[in-house]
């Protein structure tokens, strides 16, 4: 996971969430209301539901923000990230200890994650997936 997160509070507008994006070099916020994480936004938000919707960039940030917030523990395995981001198309995951958010880890922190694997860890990878095919219900 990557530990420097950024945050801003839900009233934040979009323009300056942006600026503080591109300062940053990061792909997304944590949006926090009464310090505690409620949404994330990313570059896609911006890209897509700003324009979408034509909002004006004094909008604030909580009406962009993508909610609930899927997080997770930072005693989660990697492949039990993977699945979850596929499971609900997501890119980027905070990682949440007693509503605090310590972390985040992204698609891209995956693929460098397996690109390095050794030929064990992709055994491992290959038999837990092949597992849960057979443990899943099939609807024919």
């Amino acid at each position: 996971m990557t530990k420097a997160v950024i945050s801003v509070d839900a009233t934040v507008n979009v323009n300056d969430a942006a600026k503080m994006m591109e300062d940053a070099k990061v792909g997304a916020i944590i949006v926090m209301e009464n310090n505690r994480p409620i949404g994330i936004i990313t570059d896609r938000d911006f890209a897509v539901k700003i324009v979408a919707h034509a909002y004006p960039i004094t909008t604030p940030v909580k009406t962009i923000m993508s909610t609930p917030l899927i997080g997770i523990s930072p005693e989660e395995s990697i492949w039990h990230v993977a699945d979850l981001m596929y499971a609900k198309g997501v890119r980027k995951i905070p990682v949440i200890e007693q509503d605090r958010v310590i972390g985040i880890i992204t698609a891209t922190d995956l693929v460098n994650k397996f690109a390095v694997s050794t030929e064990e860890d992709l055994k491992n990878m290959y038999f837990q997936s092949i597992a849960k095919i057979f443990v899943q219900p099939h609807y024919v």
